[in-house]
């Protein structure tokens, strides 16, 4: 693909980050005016109910949305390329679900919201994502056997959430909008730690985008190519761990953000991961803000979550790549 042509999607990408961003702030049950936000934003007025609303309510929302998006969707793109599986993503392997059965787990303890919930969250994906991957490697499992499996362990995990919920019903968390995902009540304190992290790990994940293309050639051709094909592939689900698990930690299980984006981007630029990785992260950072803000509009002033949005969304999606067909024959899994 022509560098110009990939500059010019790059840069429209931007702008659409930048006007969704925007629209978070402006919109919902109480519409602001851009002179206002600006006005608020630049320190001006700061004794207004709008510099509270936005401060305190939107301007966090709208970053973890940006956050959880670019997350989900990276880790996306990670997964499918070290399971060379297209179906493979966060939610559809079980990743989320590992990270919320930690994050259960680590409220039932006591855990601390701001930084005991994060790191819970990573070593659950962590444990999933590595359970998925070795059933994968030692079963030397189809496509489709690796998703079913990724649901039956999905499945598991969330009965085990709902029970933890019925045992400790002292747990500060509304298991509904958790088990959904939703971005209502976010603070810059909740979101210090896990945005510092998915942010390292979204630069690691850019910087390993070579050695993503030459995983992509397959292990031996890798090998014969110089690439630590163990070593690169650990790191590189750890990273997927980190920037899922993060997202959920205060997101909920947002489901489909990494299936639906990554395939979206390899349609706009090709399978080269320089730069699928940044525009994956981009155009789901905005996906996912377009869906918070929908949320917040079109059933104002009651709320729907973002997580109902995106499993509409997701769902048929899922289903049009699972029975894809391809020369009129459906593709083998």
């Amino acid at each position: 693909m022509k560098s110009s042509s990939v500059l010019k999607k790059f840069l429209l990408l931007i702008l659409l980050l930048t006007f969704c961003f925007l629209a978070g702030i402006l919109l919902g049950s109480v519409p602001l005016s851009p002179k206002s936000v600006l006005r608020c934003l630049t320190g001006l007025d700061k004794d207004t109910t709008a510099y509270i609303l936005i401060n305190t309510v939107r301007l966090p929302r709208a970053v973890g949305a940006c956050l959880a998006g670019m997350g989900l969707s990276t880790a996306g793109v990670i997964l499918q390329s070290v399971m060379n599986n297209s179906l493979a993503s966060p939610n559809t392997i079980g990743v989320n679900s590992g990270a919320g059965f930690a994050v259960m787990l680590s409220l039932m303890f006591g855990g601390s919201r701001t930084l005991g919930i994060p790191v819970a969250a990573f070593i659950g994906s962590l444990i999933a994502t590595l359970t998925i991957y070795g059933l994968a490697y030692m079963a030397d499992s189809s496509r489709t056997t690796i998703i079913l499996a990724g649901i039956t362990i999905s499945s598991f995990l969330n009965a085990g959430i709902n029970t933890i919920k019925l045992i400790d019903t002292d747990i500060t968390i509304n298991l509904t909008t958790f088990m959904i995902g939703s971005l209502s009540g976010l603070t810059f304190e909740l979101l210090r730690f896990p945005a510092t992290a998915i942010l390292a790990a979204l630069i690691l994940s850019f910087l390993f985008a070579r050695s993503i293309n030459v995983l992509c050639l397959g292990d031996e051709t890798a090998r014969s190519l110089g690439l630590h094909v163990a070593s690169v592939r650990l790191i590189l689900l750890i990273l997927s761990s980190i920037l899922s698990g993060c997202a959920v930690s205060y997101a909920g299980l947002l489901s489909f953000v990494g299936l639906i984006i990554p395939h979206i981007c390899r349609r706009l630029f090709g399978n080269d991961a320089r730069y699928l990785l940044p525009c994956s992260a981009l155009l789901g950072a905005s996906f996912v803000l377009i869906c918070d803000t929908l949320g917040r509009v079109l059933f104002a002033p009651f709320e729907l979550p973002a997580g109902v949005l995106l499993s509409f969304i997701g769902g048929p999606f899922f289903l049009y790549l699972l029975f894809q067909k391809k020369g009129g024959r459906r593709i083998n899994a």
